[in-house]
């Protein structure tokens, strides 16, 4: 059932605006897509309705969000209803994503003159949409794929080896690479998502070494309190660096994230601010591979 919030109810404001929050807390800009989602609609710029309108604004993020944290490739959603019209139906104990309407309604009311005035009152209505992964029964083209940039056959089997050797919880889905220290997890889009091969096990060397700051493991902890801080930064130059020892102890051409000139302006700052920290930062990345490097069967 659609809901209506007026805006003295802070309540859905509250609630996309936290929902960022959080993902940029954990290390994702929701409004960065920088893999394919391998579907005939193309790489998602946008998510699409059933009609392949592209939704706006704030909706943009909140779908966004929601198609990383459930792993969703394909970019259309549709409400419970329009599933139906379309022959298909939800699949039973699927959640749906809240996405927003605004608009402005006009009231008469009664003017200081005694005569009737008409005053715009804006309003947020809420309702829900499920991806088109989540409803069985639809037409072909709602989940038809392309052919994928990367095949299986691909992967490095030298590499696969190293990382599964780590004992990581490493979690494939979404168009986002981080690692969730809540979860003490690192996710990583399809191996078949990416350019190359070197692309995906960059990725996933820069993501572990992240995993190794986790209390249990290095303890390493730069003080960051928000996202985007000197902490972030510093802790992303140790995970830039580790990522490039540890494609070159594997072998492979170090392949820079396509985030990586975001982070040049931070790291400035930090070098700037402390020029020792070049040699701080290298010895925490050294100290990362090493322990990966640990958890290797011992010949």
């Amino acid at each position: 059932m659609t809901r209506a919030f007026e805006p003295s109810r802070p309540d859905l404001y509250s609630r996309v605006t936290n929902a960022i929050l959080a993902d940029l807390e954990n290390g994702v800009r929701p409004w960065n897509k920088p893999w394919s989602a391998e579907h005939l609609a193309g790489k998602i710029s946008r998510p699409l309705r059933a009609t392949r309108e592209p939704y706006s604004g704030v909706n943009v993020l909140l779908l966004w969000a929601e198609a990383v944290a459930q792993g969703f490739t394909a970019p259309i959603w549709i409400t419970f209803r329009q599933a139906l019209a379309l022959g298909g139906h939800v699949r039973k104990g699927e959640h749906g994503s809240t996405v927003v309407y605004a608009n402005r309604i006009k009231r008469p009311e009664a003017g200081d003159d005694g005569q009737d005035v008409e005053r715009e009152i804006p309003f947020l209505k809420a309702y829900t949409v499920f991806n088109v992964e989540q409803v069985d029964g639809l037409s072909a083209h709602f989940h038809a794929t392309v052919a994928p940039r990367l095949d299986a056959v691909q992967r490095i089997a030298h590499a696969e080896a190293f990382f599964a050797a780590t004992g990581a919880d490493i979690r494939h889905g979404g168009n986002q690479a981080f690692y969730a220290a809540h979860t003490d997890h690192v996710q990583v889009p399809p191996f078949e998502a990416f350019e190359d091969p070197e692309a995906y096990y960059a990725t996933l060397a820069h993501e572990c070494t992240h995993w190794t700051k986790h209390p249990t493991r290095l303890d390493r902890d730069f003080g960051r309190k928000r996202w985007g801080d000197e902490g972030y930064a510093r802790e992303e130059l140790v995970a830039e660096l580790g990522a490039a020892f540890l494609c070159a102890d594997l072998g492979l051409e170090l392949e820079p994230r396509p985030d990586h000139a975001s982070y040049i302006a931070s790291w400035l700052e930090v070098l700037q601010n402390d020029r020792r920290f070049i040699f701080t930062a290298a010895a925490h990345a050294q100290r990362a591979c090493d322990h990966l490097l640990s958890l290797q069967p011992q010949p």
